[in-house]
């Protein structure tokens, strides 16, 4: 049975007044939310770190051009020691959670093999670490004001500049959040 008010393939857009430093001006994709909580990759943070450094790491080599090159992004502040790609659907490897018909989200170590090889996925985004709601914990900052949320789009997440992401996903709404003051109002 699917959880009624799910937001699993949307995004979370932070309200101007959002203070939390991991979270202020940043856009999440939700990858599951359910009864029991939510988790969701942010992806409007490249870290000062390359999938280069990352397969140095790892002891990954690639020959494909442009590849070491590609940002790393910081997806949250649960498990920042651990990977998340997030990638168009198709192939799937270990352990790969299937998000809808288009994006996947995996976490084991042959996604980057396979990107390294050139025949990963089409599109994808990589992350350290990742967001993380308890049971009730995501609703209820949703009814304080702390999230816009709105249907996903592949060209924000693979395609656009990450400088632009948060504005952009608002619009998708019809917001514009530079017209929104982070202030709360009193009467």
């Amino acid at each position: 049975m699917a959880y009624s008010t799910s937001l699993t393939n949307h995004f979370l857009i932070a309200m101007p007044g959002l203070q939390d430093p991991n979270f202020a001006r940043t856009v999440t994709y939700v990858c599951e939310h359910t009864e029991h909580g939510a988790m969701g990759i942010v992806i409007n943070r490249p870290l000062d770190v390359t999938l280069g450094e990352l397969f140095s790491q790892l002891e990954i080599s690639t020959h494909i051009p442009g590849v070491r090159e590609t940002p790393v992004y910081h997806g949250g502040p649960v498990q920042t020691d651990r990977g998340f790609v997030l990638h168009s659907a198709g192939p799937t490897f270990d352990s790969t959670l299937n998000i809808n018909a288009e994006i996947s989200v995996t976490t084991s170590r042959d996604v980057l093999e396979a990107i390294a090889r050139g025949d990963g996925p089409e599109r994808s985004l990589i992350a350290l670490g990742y967001a993380g709601w308890g049971s009730g914990q995501l609703e209820q900052e949703m009814s304080a004001n702390a999230w816009l949320n709105g249907p996903a789009s592949n060209e924000i997440i693979f395609h656009m500049d990450p400088s632009a992401r948060w504005l952009a996903a608002a619009q998708l709404l019809g917001v514009d959040l530079n017209l929104l003051s982070g202030e709360a109002g009193h009467a």
